[in-house]
């Protein structure tokens, strides 16, 4: 480099630092308007309660509110590639759960669209475990119990599920490889139909949304053994876990949180992943999620969406041992 080359250099560095300090921070005065946050269900579902039980919060610390487009169809995963084909602006928002993020990745494969590419992480916000339930007239008093009966008796180990694919599925199925038995898995068209089998006797247990069967289990209408999440459930503090109960390795919950369109500015999903958990540090909010069976579980965009891939990798291989295939 000659010297005037040098001198050139030396003398345009303080402009090019008072350009970079310059540059408009796209966050600043974001939200300019109301953003739409997708949900891949229809209004009244567990992610539309969610963002609702949230948006006095959000409201409060970003001024402008959010509007909810509900898009049902293939367990989330229309909305969830609706979102990531969305302008990435700060305007276009998805809430998000196992079934898009985890499960749904080796379900409902498309061309073109990888989740957890598409889509970055803003903040988990809450899960619900699933609960191991049984008749009470069975005499299971534990999850110990209801194994030792199973490995006497192959031919009866049966569970339902609230379809093909749903995480009440694969959570049988992942019990069965942790008990090391096949089981036999039966199919029902949502939670409620899975619980009246149970009720009747036409299967021996479920492993299903645990808020769907609390009021039967506290009526003593059902038995439950064990949550099926990694800690208590806060609307049971007194049942075990699964892993509690003697299953290593077990943990399932359904879990749910904000993403956005991989390209969206990251100050933006600062400000709004900082928003998303100061609202779930509010009291108010934490009663309201737990009066509806859900217990915070806040993470900020880095790790949420190391969470999310972990998630697909440990539901890879249950899928494929379920046989599961949506399309």
């Amino acid at each position: 480099m000659t010297l005037l080359s040098r001198r050139s250099l030396l003398a345009a560095s303080p402009a090019f630092a008072v350009a970079a300090a310059a540059q408009p921070n796209p966050a600043a005065h974001w939200p300019e308007k109301p953003w739409r946050v997708l949900v891949g269900g229809a209004a009244g579902g567990a992610s539309d309660i969610f963002m609702r039980i949230l948006e006095p919060s959000l409201r409060e610390s970003l001024v402008h509110g959010f509007w909810l487009d509900n898009r049902p169809g293939a367990g989330g995963m229309l909305a969830a590639e609706i979102a990531a084909q969305a302008t990435p602006d700060g305007y276009n928002f998805f809430i998000n759960h196992i079934a898009s993020n985890g499960i749904g990745p080796h379900l409902h494969r498309r061309a073109g669209f990888e989740p957890n590419r598409d889509l970055t992480g803003v903040a988990r916000i809450a899960s619900m475990p699933n609960c191991m339930i049984t008749l009470p007239s069975r005499g299971f008093q534990s999850v110990a119990d209801l194994v030792a009966f199973i490995r006497a008796n192959p031919r009866a180990g049966t569970f339902g599920s609230a379809g093909v694919g749903t995480s009440s599925h694969l959570s049988g199925v992942m019990f069965g490889q942790r008990i090391g038995v096949e089981l036999t898995h039966i199919p029902y068209r949502g939670t409620a139909p899975n619980m009246q089998a149970v009720l009747s006797g036409e299967i021996l247990f479920a492993i299903d949304n645990a808020p769907a069967s609390i009021q039967q289990v506290r009526a003593g209408m059902l038995k439950a053994l064990a949550v099926s999440s990694a800690t208590r459930w806060s609307q049971l503090p007194d049942l075990p876990t699964m892993q509690e109960a003697g299953i290593a390795d077990f943990d399932v919950a359904s879990w749910y949180g904000l993403v956005a369109p991989t390209a969206t500015a990251r100050p933006i999903v600062e400000k709004l992943s900082a928003a998303v958990l100061r609202a779930l540090a509010d009291p108010a909010v934490v009663q309201r999620l737990r009066d509806f069976g859900a217990d915070p579980w806040p993470l900020a965009p880095a790790e949420y969406n190391a969470f999310m891939r972990a998630e697909e990798a440990k539901w890879g291989p249950i899928v494929r041992a379920a046989g599961a295939t949506a399309n």
